[in-house]
């Protein structure tokens, strides 16, 4: 009879690294990762992109919200591993040049939508996956495409009004 030892890792031990190559925000990456760590930690501590904020961990909040192959994702819910050989865009990957800001960003600040600015990273990429999806939102399109984001100031009719700005902006260009 084989017996085993009901035995876990120990405090110290650390997941060996595993190599993750993918694109994020246009630019081919390759990271090495411990298998358990998240697309949200590794963009924040690996790649020094601090937009996505870390808040609940729990994909309730939506302040980590990335785009991942097109679609939104809460990237503390991921990890880092699932990215590979995909596309990541991050707010910072949404501004037309580094440094500027995107459209969906002007308005955004147009609007007064941007009060403490820590759930806004998120805000702005879920925005920009709906209006990618829709362009011409109606308010319940809005309400419901934004609905995995929490804003604690309550911003919600302001972000309302800066998606409506940004989709009347995009179908005049």
């Amino acid at each position: 009879m084989t017996t085993f030892a009901a035995t876990g890792p120990s405090p110290d031990h650390e997941d060996p690294a595993v190599t993750v190559s993918t694109t994020v925000n246009g630019e081919h990456r390759t990271m090495s990762v411990p298998a358990h760590r998240t697309l949200l930690e590794a963009l924040r501590d690996q790649l020094a992109l601090t937009g996505s904020k870390t808040c609940c961990a729990e994909g309730e909040c939506g302040a980590c919200t990335v785009i991942l192959d097109g679609h939104p994702v809460t990237s503390c819910l991921v990890l880092a591993v699932e990215a590979e050989g995909r596309e990541v865009t991050t707010v910072e990957g949404l501004a037309p040049q580094p440094g500027e800001l995107s459209d969906l960003q002007e308005e955004f600040l147009a609007a007064g939508a941007v009060q403490c600015g820590f759930c806004i990273p998120g805000q702005v990429v879920a925005a920009e996956c709906l209006l990618r999806a829709n362009p011409t939102p109606s308010t319940a399109e809005i309400r419901e495409g934004m609905s995995g984001n929490l804003c604690r100031c309550a911003s919600y009719e302001r972000i309302v009004c800066a998606v409506h700005a940004t989709a009347e902006r995009r179908a005049g260009a």
